[in-house]
Parts: C-alpha cells; structure tokens; sequence
C-alpha cells in the first residue's frame, strides 16, 4: 500500500514538467524567460500581452525559465 502514494508523487511531478505543459510568456521581441504562472513578478513589468505556449515552443523560441521560478 505504501508504494501507491510514492509512485503518484513521482508520475505527478515527471507530468508537470513535460513539454506539453503549458507557460507564459511576455509576447515582445526582448522577452527571454518563460513562467509557469501567470501572476510570476518576473511578468510585472510586460507592457505586451502575455501569451500562453507550450514549453516545447517556449524552449524552441530560445526562452529559459524565469529565474523566481528556478
């Protein structure tokens, strides 16, 4: 029974990190990072909208993950 819980925690944290997950980012040509929230302070400051891609896209576009989520 106790290999259950274990073997959930680890499927659940291996699935969050796929690159299906979708981010955000700050849709301006000097934007660099990408945010797995939408309220991430590392987005405060866009003054474009903020878009929602996948990671893939997100890592494809040369983005790297916003230092506050790290």
């Amino acid at each position: 029974m106790t290999l259950f819980p274990l073997f959930f925690c680890l499927t659940s944290t291996s699935i969050s990190t796929t690159n299906s997950t979708e981010v955000y980012l700050c849709n301006s040509k000097y934007g660099e990072k990408y945010h797995f929230s939408s309220n991430c302070r590392g987005l405060k400051a866009c003054k474009n909208p903020i878009i929602k891609v996948t990671l893939s896209e997100a890592k494809k576009r040369g983005k790297t993950i916003c230092r506050y989520e790290d």
